[in-house]
């Protein structure tokens, strides 16, 4: 899992690096930390925690979804000792504050155009992503209900959790960047 993070991000960082003279080095540093963020949740999400368990038998296997909020795995996740639920929230705060800084590189990239369409329709990515994230992390609960082998239990508590980080990080990148907004202007004055 480790590993996987640290290639993936290496990886990004020199598609990032490459990307900069086109995107501006703003919009390719934050689509690559995006994209590495939603990588290293997928490993998270997805890799066996005890490794796999090889044969999960059509018996042994859930039929459905938990949708008994709660989850059931309410004692923690092996990385970190408190609640799963502080960890699926947790997991998706920075790519709800980097859907946010997104936005803010598109409408900076549309506001130099000097039209306000571009710059409102920059803006619609913030909304867009918060979406897209809780889709992402449906996917992620279906995947873990399909491919049993991951000894992963597919719950509805988790996508509550996720969305609710995703949103926890729209909301801190909205703060970002009206700090970032401020500091600016008094440097104008």
């Amino acid at each position: 899992m480790l590993l996987g993070a640290a290639l993936s991000g290496l990886l990004l960082a020199a598609l990032a690096v490459l990307a900069r003279r086109r995107l501006g080095p703003t919009l390719a540093i934050v689509l690559a930390a995006l994209a590495w963020s939603l990588v290293v949740v997928g490993l998270v999400t997805l890799i066996p925690a005890q490794g796999a368990p090889g044969v999960v038998y059509a018996d042994a296997r859930l039929p459905g979804c938990s949708f008994d909020v709660g989850g059931p795995a309410p004692q923690g996740f092996w990385i970190f000792g408190s609640g799963q639920r502080a960890l699926n929230t947790a997991l998706f705060v920075p790519s709800g504050v980097l859907v946010v800084l997104l936005a803010g590189a598109l409408a900076e990239r549309a506001g130099r155009s000097g039209r306000l369409r571009p710059r409102l329709l920059a803006w619609a990515v913030a909304p867009l992503g918060l979406v897209v994230l809780v889709v992402y992390s449906a996917g992620i609960e279906l995947t873990q209900l399909e491919l049993a082998r991951l000894d992963r239990a597919c719950d509805v508590t988790d996508v509550i959790d996720n969305a609710t980080g995703a949103g926890l990080g729209v909301a801190l990148g909205l703060v970002a960047l009206g700090l970032g907004a401020l500091v600016r202007a008094a440097r104008r004055m």
